[in-house]
């Protein structure tokens, strides 16, 4: 069973004081973002996906209008696909018709097109610019997924690549994710004083936390891969990034 953290009692403060530090360091302030299941939700690409391959290939016509939210995170397609209505049975002998399509189509440009921000997370994104600091959004898509992700944040408000913000991408597709995230670490510390990095998978939220132990380690809570279960002493557990509750 995928470990779940419960979501830290005082988290928008803590979410507040990110923003206090990148007001008081200014340029000197660097701030990392992790992408998918952080800023951005991409169950809505899940389910585009299964849409498109019960029509093409018309198998598990049941799945027709697979609903994206049957899946309560973006790592639970068994789960969701059992709310839908198909047996265990059934789940099995779809995902293994479905999976090498899934690894074909996920990770292009065309299919992240259907991408969502996580709640608040394009206004954060701007306060913490706006507030003087400078943006990484460190992802391990690949470089090909370039073009759609720079859409998609267009699209989102978020802030653009340019002075003060870059989009770090996995140029080999042979690396680990985890290799990738490391690798970012040295670039990330030359650029300027890492005050906060953000992130949904706890091995990476760990591994922040080992590098930059004076930052603000954040794990978003929407749903993590299951390859570590255990956080470390001090990374902060928040369900999304909208400040005031009435952006719930």
């Amino acid at each position: 069973m995928t470990a779940h953290f419960e979501v830290h009692p005082s988290w928008r403060q803590v979410l507040g004081h990110v923003l206090a530090e990148a007001g008081r360091l200014r340029t000197d302030a660097v701030v990392a973002f992790d992408l998918d299941s952080t800023l951005l939700d991409n169950r809505p690409r899940q389910a585009a996906l299964v849409h498109r391959f019960v029509r093409e290939y018309g198998t598990s016509p049941a799945l027709a209008d697979f609903d994206a939210r049957h899946l309560h995170t973006g790592f639970d397609m068994r789960e969701a696909l059992g709310r839908q209505g198909l047996s265990p049975e059934a789940v099995e002998v779809f995902l293994a018709d479905f999976r090498p399509y899934w690894r074909a189509h996920f990770f292009t440009s065309e299919a992240c097109q259907v991408d969502v921000p996580v709640r608040g997370a394009p206004d954060y994104v701007r306060r913490t610019r706006a507030a003087g600091a400078q943006l990484a959004y460190v992802t391990a898509r690949p470089e090909d997924m370039r073009p759609g992700t720079l859409d998609v944040l267009r699209r989102h408000g978020f802030p653009l690549p340019g002075p003060g913000v870059q989009l770090w991408m996995r140029q080999d597709e042979e690396s680990t994710d985890e290799d990738f995230k490391r690798g970012t670490h040295p670039r990330l510390a030359r650029w300027g004083r890492v005050v906060a990095a953000f992130d949904n998978e706890p091995g990476h939220a760990n591994d922040y936390r080992a590098a930059f132990p004076e930052a603000t380690v954040v794990l978003l809570t929407t749903g993590h891969s299951g390859r570590v279960s255990a956080l470390a002493e001090g990374v902060i557990p928040v369900p999304h990034f909208a400040l005031d509750a009435g952006q719930e």
